[in-house]
């Protein structure tokens, strides 16, 4: 049989923890290896998951980078043939979440595969609409050649339930260093110019989602817009994402009238700041770092 590792970064994960650790423990199709990189976490996190017999590295939370942080894991997982990511406050839905999401991989050409996240039960209306946005209930493959139909998203995959063929990651060079965000889509992205495929799985679903303030969409999007401005090839090779932010604003509209105006108005006011956000981190390389460290919702990536 296939072997399978399973990589999580933790912080703090909090009282979630213990029910995160109750679904990976109840899926049918277990890891064979499950790895916790630990960032120095001040509550039970580092204890609770020896006691659940995972094995547990601990580094110094200056030592995060998303992308160098996976990759160490992934080099760890050696004997490992597909790697599956997740974060500590994605939730396996249901027992069958990682065996399906890994049957992508019965195709050879796929070299990575991303599942549904669904909104967790207090995700607030537009938090519960991104996430049906971003993740329809159908299924796809998609290859380079899609780029023309579905651009940028052609690259889109999200580490927070995602795995990996390890050969073909390693081929790609593996997850970038030194990465503000998007580890996943920048070696998704390599991975398709390199002639493979990434699939999503629909059917296949994790509990995941965030009810983000206006100050911490800015930030996101700040981020988004420094990723794009630092990795210009991604909007080279797969277009640009304004189509697809017009494609969102109308959906949300619509999503949004059984909620009511006053969560429509909030809607404008949040859009309103992920677009400010990411005009400006266009121009993060030319700002002081001190004023990207206030922008950013990863400041310690400005040092």
């Amino acid at each position: 049989m296939i072997r399978v590792g399973l990589l999580v970064p933790t912080l703090n994960a909090g009282p979630a923890w213990p029910a995160w650790l109750a679904a990976l423990a109840g899926q049918t199709r277990q890891p064979d290896r499950v790895l916790v990189i630990d960032s120095s976490s001040s509550d039970q996190t580092f204890a609770l998951a020896q006691q659940a017999g995972l094995e547990v590295r601990r580094i110094e939370r200056t030592q995060f980078d998303h992308g160098a942080t996976r990759q160490w894991g992934v080099e760890i997982l050696a004997d490992c043939e597909l790697i599956v990511c997740l974060t500590q406050d994605a939730l396996l839905d249901t027992p069958e979440a990682l065996r399906v999401l890994l049957t992508a991989f019965d195709d050879p050409a796929v070299g990575a595969a991303f599942g549904r996240q669904l909104p967790h039960l207090d995700a607030n209306p537009i938090a519960a609409h991104a996430r049906h946005f971003n993740y329809p209930p159908r299924s796809r493959v998609l290859s380079l050649e899609d780029r023309a139909r579905f651009g940028l998203k052609t690259a889109f995959c999200s580490n927070s339930f995602a795995a990996w063929r390890r050969s073909a990651l390693m081929a790609c060079g593996g997850f970038p260093a030194h990465t503000l965000l998007a580890e996943d889509m920048l070696a998704c992205a390599r991975m398709l110019l390199s002639n493979w495929r990434v699939a999503y799985v629909a059917e296949a679903n994790a509990r995941h989602s965030h009810n983000y303030g206006f100050a911490a969409e800015f930030r996101r999007y700040f981020d988004t817009g420094a990723l794009h401005a630092f990795e210009p090839w991604l909007l080279r090779e797969f277009g640009r994402v304004e189509g697809e932010g017009m494609n969102y604003v109308r959906s949300e509209w619509a999503a949004l009238q059984s909620a009511g105006m006053a969560w429509r108005l909030k809607a404008v006011l949040a859009n309103t700041a992920k677009f400010t956000g990411y005009k400006a981190g266009k121009y993060g390389r030319h700002l002081p770092r001190s004023l990207c460290r206030r922008l950013s919702l990863h400041p310690a990536w400005w040092r």
